[in-house]
C-alpha cells in the first residue's frame, strides 16, 4: 500500500461549491410522435429528477477524496458538475488549476480519424497545443501500448485498445486536479495496474484526487477523505475509515 500524503491545513482551496444542485427533467413519452403531440401542453408528461441538493463542500489542494454512494445516488453527476461537463442548476461551483477528467474515455474521439489523428484532436479538446502534443506524443503511445495501430483508425480497434489510448491521453495534461470515475474498472489487469501506478503518481506529486469507486478496498488504499451521497445530499464528509462504515451503516436501513 503506498503511503498517503499529509494535506497541510493551510492548503489553497482549489474546488469549493455553495448551494449547488442539479435537476434533470425525464420525459414520459415513448415516442417522438407523443413528444410532438405533448410538446408545449402541461407538466404531467415529464417528471423532475433532484440528481444533487444544496451541497455545499470545499476541497483542498493535494487532498484524495473518495465520493460513495449507492448506484443513483449522485456521485458521477458530482464529478461531471466538477468537470465542467453539465452545470449546475442552481448554486455556484469554483475551480483552480488544470483538469483531467476520467470519466467518459474516449468520448471526444472520432471513429474515422487515426489513433494519431485523435490524439491531437483529444488533446486539443483538453487545452493543450499542437506544439504540446507534438512533444507528448511519444509518451501517450509508449504509454497506451498501441503504438503499432496508431495509423488505424480508431473505429477498428477493440474496447480495450479504445480505452487505453484514451487514458493516455488524458493523463497527459499533468493536472491539477485529477476526477476519476470507475474507469479503473476496465482493461486487462496489467492496464489498470498502470493506471493505479499512474494515478498513485499524481498524488505524490500533490495532485488533487476525487475518485468515484465501488471498491472498499481502493477507497481504504488512496483516500484521506471520504464523501457519501444518498440521493443527492451528503450524509457524511470526514475520514475513510468512519466514510465506508457510514456507507455500510445507509445500506442496512
Amino acid at each position: 500500500m503506498a503511503a498517503k500524503i499529509p494535506v497541510l491545513k493551510d492548503a489553497p482551496l482549489v474546488i469549493r461549491m455553495a448551494g449547488l444542485s442539479k435537476r434533470f427533467v425525464i420525459r414520459k413519452e415513448k415516442s417522438l410522435k407523443e413528444r410532438i403531440v405533448n410538446f408545449g401542453r402541461s407538466n404531467k408528461h415529464k417528471d423532475d429528477f433532484l440528481a444533487l441538493h444544496d451541497l455545499n463542500l470545499e476541497i483542498h489542494a493535494g487532498q484524495t477524496v473518495g465520493l460513495i454512494g449507492h448506484n443513483g445516488s449522485g456521485k458521477s453527476t458530482l464529478l461531471k458538475v466538477i468537470g465542467g461537463i453539465i452545470r449546475p442548476t442552481t448554486g455556484v461551483i469554483q475551480r483552480r488549476g488544470q483538469i483531467a477528467a476520467l470519466l467518459e474515455l474516449g468520448a471526444g474521439f472520432h471513429p474515422d480519424l487515426t489513433g494519431r489523428e485523435n490524439i491531437f484532436m483529444n488533446g486539443s479538446i483538453l487545452g493543450l497545443t499542437r506544439k504540446q502534443l507534438a512533444g507528448k506524443f511519444d509518451e501517450i503511445v509508449e504509454f497506451s501500448g498501441i503504438g503499432e495501430f496508431i495509423e488505424t483508425q480508431v473505429k477498428f480497434y477493440s474496447s480495450g485498445m479504445y480505452v487505453r489510448l484514451a487514458f493516455a491521453i488524458a493523463v497527459s495534461v499533468d493536472p491539477d486536479i485529477l476526477l476519476v470515475d470507475e474507469v479503473l474498472a476496465v482493461g486487462d489487469e496489467a492496464f489498470q495496474q498502470k493506471c493505479m501506478n499512474k494515478i498513485r503518481q499524481f498524488q505524490q506529486e500533490g495532485c488533487t484526487i476525487v475518485l468515484v469507486s465501488h471498491s472498499a478496498e481502493q477507497i481504504r488504499e488512496m483516500c484521506d477523505r471520504v464523501i457519501v451521497l444518498d440521493h443527492g445530499n451528503v450524509i457524511f464528509d470526514g475520514n475513510t475509515e468512519n466514510g465506508l462504515s457510514a456507507l455500510s451503516t445507509s445500506f442496512e436501513e
